[in-house]
């Protein structure tokens, strides 16, 4: 039985995407640090959220039998491990307060979180509509 993704999970996923990168990205723009260092935690960022929308769906391809290479996997797999670790770096050795340190680790998991939620929920509601012109 194929059931469409509902419209709440839907919506907290979209909720969770926008107030984690929001967040974070608000965060940058208020912290007293250098730009280059806003500008590393901002491409730790983005990097991040496109390393989980691209393992998302290559595990999902695996799932549906659908041809991923062993190398892409693994490359998604590095890229989003990598963005978490650099992340991790950049934070331990930040001159910024403990309390901000974990407002940007949440907020980073959060967007990483929101992105692979909202790129499940776009391919199951793909898939639903394709399972349904085929009844």
């Amino acid at each position: 039985m194929i059931q469409k993704t509902s419209n709440a999970f839907i919506a907290a996923s979209w909720v969770a995407l926008g107030a984690g990168t929001v967040g974070f990205i608000v965060g940058l723009a208020r912290a007293e640090m250098l730009l280059n260092e806003k500008g590393y935690y901002f491409t730790v960022l983005m990097f991040g959220l496109f390393a989980v929308v691209s393992l998302q769906k290559s595990v999902r391809d695996r799932l549906e039998k659908l041809p991923v290479t062993d190398i892409y996997y693994g490359i998604c797999w590095f890229g989003t491990l990598l963005s978490i670790v650099l992340l991790v770096v950049g934070l331990w050795n930040a001159t910024i307060l403990p309390s901000e340190k974990g407002f940007y680790a949440f907020a980073f998991l959060l967007a990483l979180f929101g992105a692979i939620s909202v790129q499940k929920n776009t391919r199951d509601n793909m898939n639903f509509g394709q399972n349904e012109k085929d009844l």
